[in-house]
Order: structure tokens, then C-alpha cells, then sequence
């Protein structure tokens, strides 16, 4: 058996990525990679990526061998340059790690990689289908108030700095309209279909 079919899952903040993607593994038994999560876990963990790190913003970057998120997001916030070149470390890491991962699931349909930067990181140029779930914006933004105790105004910058959805549609093998109207167990039903149909055509 070849390797395991490699299904990207994108969207914006609040969009309902994650509750799509949970709710695939609950009915199907699917194998999910949160690409946020695991990005944490290489930045604190993985030697190599820490030293580089280091190198880029200083040694300020961990305190008492932690992550130092406060300072690594002041030294990149106003600075493109070293916020492309901290992804770029980062990214690489993560999506290595995720193919190494993905190699322990040769007996899936496929596994997941969630994640909200998949296009912007070029992720997508390895992944056998690539599916976009897009939320009205009055939704998203109720979401993440709620979840992340945010105001209006932080939710609507964060959305701002994000592709937009046009953008991602141009990736898109599959759109998921998750706006609450429609329970979410029936949505993964339609879209484990459309993934096994889409990504045993290719």
C-alpha cells in the first residue's frame, strides 16, 4: 500500500475547521494534525528549530527553556521580514513532522492536517485535496468572541490579516459552509464522501 491520501483542511478564524475536523474523527476514526498545536510543541521541544530561533531573535526567544511568546511576537510584529523568516523555520519543521506522522496511518482512507495558514505556507502543493470551510462573518466573529474572550475589533483585525476567502477558494478542491444552520455530524458525512470520491479520481 502507497502512502496514506493527505487531506488539507483550511479556513479562517472561527469558520468551524476544528469542529469539522473533530467531528471526522469522532464518526470515521480519521487521524487529524492540528498544524497549530504541533507547531507549538516543535518550537518548545525540537532542538534544531529552538537553535535557529535563537540565532533569528536572540536568546530572550525561551526563559527557563519555554517558549517566550510575549517577546518572539514583539520582535516579529512589526518587522515582515523576520516574521518570514521565523515561519520559515517553522513551517518547514511542522510539515516535515506531519509527513513523518502521516506514515503511521497507512491503513486510513486518509488523515487530516488542520490548518489555518495551509495555503500561505504552501502546504497545499502536498496534499492529495485540499478543503476550505468558510462561516458568514457576523458567525465567525461571535465564535471567537466567545471562545477566545476577544473584543469585536480583535477578531475583525486577526480576520483581516488572514487570506480572505476568495483567496482560498482559488486552492479548493471542496467547500464546507459551516454556519450553524446545518448539524455539524451531517456535514462530515458529506464531506467524508466528497473526499473519498475527489481524492480516488486524482
Amino acid at each position: 500500500m502507497g502512502a496514506v491520501k493527505k487531506i488539507g483542511v483550511t479556513g479562517g478564524i472561527g469558520s468551524g475547521k476544528t469542529t469539522i475536523s473533530t467531528a471526522l474523527e469522532s464518526l470515521y476514526n480519521i487521524p487529524i494534525y492540528s498544524a497549530d498545536d504541533n507547531a507549538k510543541r516543535i518550537m518548545s521541544t525540537d532542538e534544531n528549530v529552538k537553535s535557529k530561533i535563537i540565532d533569528l531573535l536572540g536568546e530572550e526567544s525561551f526563559l527557563d527553556n519555554k517558549l517566550n511568546r510575549s517577546y518572539i511576537s514583539s520582535k516579529v510584529f512589526n518587522d515582515k521580514s523576520l516574521l518570514t523568516q521565523l515561519n520559515n523555520i517553522v513551517h518547514k519543521a511542522v510539515m516535515s513532522d506531519f509527513i513523518l506522522w502521516s506514515d503511521n496511518f497507512k491503513n486510513s482512507p486518509y488523515v487530516i492536517c488542520e490548518a489555518a495558514i495551509l495555503i500561505e505556507s504552501g502546504w497545499d502543493e502536498f496534499m492529495d485535496m485540499v478543503v476550505v470551510v468558510e462561516a458568514p462573518l457576523d458567525t465567525r466573529i461571535s465564535r471567537v468572541i466567545k471562545r477566545d474572550n476577544l473584543t469585536e475589533q480583535q477578531v475583525r483585525s486577526r480576520i483581516a490579516s488572514q487570506l480572505s476567502d476568495e483567496e482560498r477558494r482559488k486552492k479548493a478542491d471542496y467547500i464546507v459552509c459551516s454556519d450553524g444552520a446545518n448539524d455539524v455530524n451531517e456535514l462530515a458525512k458529506q464531506l467524508n464522501t466528497a473526499i473519498n470520491t475527489i481524492i480516488y479520481q486524482k
